[in-house]
C-alpha cells in the first residue's frame, strides 16, 4: 500500500515529523516497507532567472548566462540550445550533487570564462531521459524557491506492508485512523454532503446472484465532459505508480486508494437496455480493460446488460463500456461483493487488480452511501453535469456484532500489564463503542470497517459429532477468537515493540532424540550398503502385474484400480523386482556390471497394513578388476556378505542366525538361503537370481541379490552400560577338520561345535572347505577354528584336550562327522 505524506494529511491533522509517523506505523503493525523521498536528491536545486544569455566569446555553441538565483547574481556557461534571455530555469550551485551525471559541481572555467553553477536538464536531475535542453519553467515560477517544492516533488511516498486481515488499511483513511488512535494527530471527519438528484431515470439494478452480491448502489450523471484530470489528482495517482487516464477513471482509482472503496463507471451510451443484472457467468467471453479476453463460468459474478457481460464483478471492468473523451453520461457503480467468491474468481482467471485486492479482504458495508455521494460530488466538480437519483438493489447486510474482552487476559495472553482504563480507551480510539463494562471485562460494538474482528468462523466439524456439542464448541471458538482479536488491537496500539519477549519453556537440558530407532537403523543400513560399493536407487513401488508375478504373489488386493500407466498396475512383492529392472535398463546402455540397493516398501497381504520396510540389494556382472585377486562372477556369497554387513551394522547377533534352503522361488534353489532368527522370525534371504528368470526378463547375468525385512528386526533391550568384559587370560585357538557328507551344511557343524561348551567356547568360524580328489565320493572336509576363553585361570593341556573331545563328540553327534 502506497501513499504520499500530503495525501495522508488530507485525513490526518498532524504536525508529526516523517520519521515519527513511519516508526509508529511499524509499531502498530503496519510494517514500513520503504520511504521514497524524491525531493531529497533535488534539495539543492533552485528556481533561477536568466537575466541575459550572450554567445560565448571563444565557443560557437556555448552561451554565457547571467543568472539571478535569488541569493545573488552569478555567471554560468551553458551549452543548452534553448538557453535564452528572460527564461526561468533550474539552477545548481557549486557543491551540489548532480544525480543524473553522478558528479559534484565545482566552480570552473570554460574556454576562459568562469562558470559558478549549472543550469539543469531533466536527465541531469534524474527526472527522465530528456537532455535536449535545460528545463524551461513558466514565467510565474518564483525565483529562489526550491525546485522540488515548486514542482511538488518534496512529498515523500510511504509504502507499508498490510497483513491479509487488515482490509481497512488498504486505504489512506484507514491508515490515518490507526495513526490517530496511536496518538499521531487527529482523524479529520468524513461526512460528504448529499448531492440532490436533478432527474430520475438511468439504468436500474437487478441481483440474480445474491450469494455473490448482497447490495449494490448506482447513479447516473449526465451532461458531463470527460477530460484529463487536474494536476493534483494526476500527481497523487502518479506518486503511487498509477497512470492517469481521464477524469472519470482517475476518480474511481482515487477513491479505491483514498477510502479503500473500489468504484466503476459505465458509459451510458454504450450500455444496451436499461437494466444491469448481476448473475452467474454462462460461458460468455468478455474483453476486459486490460485488452485480454476471459470466459466467465457459473462461479463468476457477471454484470450484464441486454447485450451481454460488461464487467467481471469486483475484479475488472469490460472494455466495451469503458469511458473515454467522448463520454457525456456515466453510470456509477458502488457494490458489495462476497470476499471469497472474488478471491476465487481472481485466482481462477489470474487477474490481480486493486479492486480485487480490497474486495477479497472485505470492505466497509456502511461506507457505500457516503462513498457514492463523495464520488458524485467529485465527478460534478471535475466534469460538470447533473446527477440523477441513486438506484439500489439488495440491502445492507447485518454487520453489527459485539465482542467481549476480559482484562486479565491481556496480561496472560499478551504478557503486558495494562490498566483496564487504558484498554478501554485504546479500543475507543480505534472506533469501538463500549456497550458494557465492569471490573472484569468490557463489551464493545465492532465498527463497520473492521470485518476482521469477531468475524464469523467456519469450523470443519465431524458429521458424527453431537449437534449440541458442536454448537457449544462453535460458540466457545467465537468467543475466544473475538477476545484474542481485541487483545491484539490493544497490544499493537501500545506498540508491538513494547510486548515483552518470552522464551519458550525448555523441556530439559538434553534434547530428546530426533530419530526413532527405526529411522536410525535405516540411516545406518544406508551408509553401510553405500560403503560396500552399492548405489542407492529410488524406484516405483508398482510395476507390471505380469513381471511382478515372477517375483512373488500378486493378489487382487494389491492391484491398482486406477494406475498412472497400464504397465504400473501392481504393487511390487519385493524391491528386488524393480532393482532387477533398473539393472536391465543400465545393461541396455552399456553398464552391465553394477551394484544397486534400495530401502523402501514391499507389499504382501499378510504384512501389517499390507506393506513392510525392506532393504534390498543387487549385484550384476563380475567383481571389480584388481591386481590382488582375479576377477570372477558375482555369487551368492557376495550377496550374503552384503546382508551380513547390514546385520552387523545394526547389531543383529550373527551367531543367533540360521540359514536354510527355503529362499523364494525366483532365486536359484541351490545357491540361495533364507535367514531366520529363531524358528518364527524370518529376517531375509539372499542368493543368485534364477537362470530362468534372467532369461524370461532379458536380464544380464550373473545376478545376485538380497533383501531383509527391517520391520522384523527386534528393538534392542534397554540395558545399563557396563564395563567392557576383558578377560585376564589369553584365549586358546584350536583347528578341527571334520569329514562330513556333502549335503551337510557348514552351519550345522559350527552350531554343534559352539554348543559343546558354552562356558569356554566363545567363537567358532569356518576357514576351509575341501572337496578334492583325496576325499571319498559324497564327502567333504570342513575346517573350523574354535576359540577357548578361560576366565578363572590358564587352561592346562589336559583341560584343553577334554574340551576338544567335547567338540568332536558334539559335531559327530549332530552331523555324523569324523575327525579328519
Amino acid at each position: 500500500m502506497k501513499f504520499t505524506l500530503s495525501w495522508l494529511k488530507t485525513h490526518l491533522e498532524t504536525d508529526a515529523p516523517l520519521d515519527r509517523i513511519t516508526d509508529t506505523l511499524t509499531q502498530i503493525g503496519l510494517e514500513l516497507e520503504g520511504v521514497e523521498d524524491r525531493g531529497a536528491a533535488l534539495a539543492a536545486f533552485r528556481v533561477a532567472h536568466v537575466i541575459v544569455a550572450l554567445p560565448h566569446p571563444n565557443a560557437d555553441r556555448l552561451r554565457v548566462c547571467t543568472v539571478d538565483t535569488g541569493d545573488g547574481i552569478v555567471s554560468v556557461v551553458c551549452g543548452a540550445p534553448n538557453a535564452r534571455t528572460g527564461m526561468k530555469a533550474v539552477f545548481a550551485s557549486p557543491g551540489a550533487y548532480i544525480p543524473g551525471t553522478d558528479m559534484t559541481l565545482k566552480v570552473g572555467e570554460i574556454r576562459g570564462v568562469q562558470s559558478a553553477g549549472m543550469l539543469l536538464s531533466a536527465k541531469e536531475m534524474g527526472l527522465g531521459d530528456d537532455h535536449s535542453g535545460i528545463v524551461d519553467l513558466p514565467a510565474s515560477a518564483p525565483v529562489g524557491l526550491p525546485y522540488a517544492h515548486w514542482a511538488g516533488l518534496d512529498d515523500p511516498v510511504i509504502e507499508i506492508g498490510v497483513t491479509p486481515n487488515r482490509g481497512d488499511c488498504f486505504s489512506v483513511r484507514g491508515v490515518a485512523r490507526d495513526l490517530a488512535a496511536a496518538g499521531i494527530g487527529t482523524l479529520k471527519p468524513f461526512a460528504p454532503p448529499v448531492v440532490p438528484p436533478v432527474f430520475d431515470g438511468g439504468p436500474a439494478w437487478n441481483i440474480a446472484f445474491p450469494e455473490a452480491c448482497p447490495w449494490v448502489l448506482g447513479r447516473t450523471i449526465r451532461g458531463l465532459k470527460n477530460s484529463p484530470s487536474p494536476k493534483w489528482l494526476q500527481a497523487r495517482l502518479t506518486s503511487i505508480g498509477l497512470r492517469p487516464i481521464n477524469a472519470l477513471v482517475d476518480i474511481t482509482n482515487f477513491f479505491t486508494f483514498d477510502l479503500g472503496r473500489p468504484l466503476h463507471v459505465y458509459d451510458v451510451a454504450k450500455l444496451s437496455g436499461n437494466v444491469l443484472t448481476l448473475r452467474r457467468g454462462a460461458g460468455e467471453t468478455m474483453r476486459a480493460l486490460n485488452g485480454k479476453d476471459y470466459v466467465l463460468d457459473p462461479e463468476d459474478c457477471a454484470i450484464c446488460d441486454a447485450a451481454g457481460v460488461q464487467s467481471m464483478a469486483g475484479v475488472i471492468g469490460g472494455e466495451a463500456t469503458g469511458c473515454d473523451e467522448a463520454t457525456t453520461a456515466v453510470f456509477l457503480e458502488c457494490a458489495l461483493f462476497d470476499p471469497i467468491r472474488i478471491a476465487l474468481t481472481g485466482r481462477r482467471h489470474q487477474i490481480v487488480s486493486d479492486a480485487r485486492q480490497r474486495f477479497e479482504r472485505g470492505l466497509d458495508p456502511a461506507l457505500m452511501p457516503a462513498a457514492t455521494e463523495a464520488a458524485t460530488a467529485l465527478i460534478l466538480e471535475l466534469c460538470g453535469g447533473e446527477a440523477g437519483t441513486v438506484t439500489a438493489a439488495g440491502g445492507e447486510p447485518a454487520w453489527r456484532r459485539d465482542a467481549t474482552l476480559r482484562f486479565a487476559r491481556v496480561a496472560s495472553v499478551g504478557g503486558s500489564d495494562i490498566p483496564p482504563a487504558e484498554v478501554t480507551a485504546s479500543l475507543e480510539h480505534l472506533g469501538f463503542v463500549v456497550r458494557q463494562r465492569d471490573a472484569q471485562a468490557v463489551t464493545v460494538a465492532v465498527p463497520s470497517w473492521r470485518n476482521d474482528i469477531a468475524a464469523p468462523i467456519l469450523l470443519d466439524q465431524s458429521s458424527t459429532l453431537d449437534p449440541a456439542k458442536a454448537e457449544r464448541a462453535a460458540e466457545g471458538c467465537r468467543e475466544i477468537e473475538a477476545e484474542n482479536d481485541l487483545i491484539e488491537e490493544v497490544l499493537r496500539l501500545r506498540g508491538l515493540d513494547a510486548v515483552p519477549p518470552v522464551s519458550l519453556p525448555r523441556a530439559g537440558p538434553v534434547p530428546p532424540a530426533t530419530l526413532t530407532p527405526r529411522q536410525q537403523r535405516t540411516a545406518v543400513v544406508r551408509r553401510t550398503l553405500a560403503a560396500a560399493g552399492l548405489m542407492e536407487c529410488v524406484t516405483f513401488s508398482f510395476m507390471a502385474q505380469s513381471e511382478a508375478a515372477r517375483f512373488g504373489a500378486t493378489p487382487d488386493a494389491l492391484r491398482l484400480s486406477n494406475p498412472i500407466a497400464a504397465d504400473l498396475d501392481q504393487l511390487r512383492p519385493t524391491a528386488i523386482a524393480t532393482l532387477a529392472l533398473a539393472a536391465k535398463r543400465n545393461a541396455a546402455r552399456g553398464y552391465a556390471e553394477l551394484g544397486l540397493f534400495e530401502i523402501g516398501p514391499a507389499f504382501a497381504v499378510d504384512a501389517p497394513d499390507g506393506q513392510k520396510l525392506v532393504a534390498a540389494g543387487l549385484r550384476a556382472g563380475s567383481t571389480p578388476r584388481s591386481w590382488l585377486v582375479p576377477q570372477r562372477p558375482a555369487d551368492a556369497m557376495d550377496a550374503k556378505a552384503d546382508l551380513w554387513a547390514a546385520f552387523t551394522a545394526i547389531g543383529v547377533p550373527l551367531e543367533a542366525l540360521q540359514v536354510t534352503a527355503e529362499a523364494p522361488a525366483f532365486l536359484h534353489p541351490g545357491r540361495s538361503g533364507l535367514v531366520r532368527q529363531g524358528p518364527k522370525i524370518i529376517l531375509g534371504y539372499f542368493g543368485e537370481i534364477h537362470p530362468r528368470l534372467l532369461t524370461a526378463l532379458g536380464l544380464p547375468g550373473p545376478m545376485v541379490a538380497f533383501e531383509f525385512n527391517m520391520d522384523a528386526v527386534t528393538e534392542p533391550k534397554r540395558r545399563r552400560k557396563a564395563a567392557p568384559d576383558l578377560p585376564a587370560f589369553q584365549p586358546v585357538r584350536r583347528d578341527f577338520a571334520f569329514v562330513v557328507d556333502s549335503t551337510v551344511a557348514a552351519d550345522s557343524v559350527i552350531r554343534a561345535a559352539r554348543g559343546a561348551d558354552r562356558t569356554l567356547i566363545t567363537a567358532v568360524s569356518l576357514f576351509d572347505v575341501y572337496e578334492g580328489d583325496k576325499m571319498a565320493d559324497g564327502k567333504k572336509s570342513l575346517g573350523v577354528e574354535v576359540i577357548f576363553q578361560p576366565r578363572e585361570r590358564t587352561l592346562t593341556d589336559a583341560e584343553i584336550d577334554t574340551v576338544s573331545q567335547k567338540v568332536v563328540a558334539a559335531v559327530a553327534k549332530a552331523t555324523g562327522a569324523m575327525l579328519r
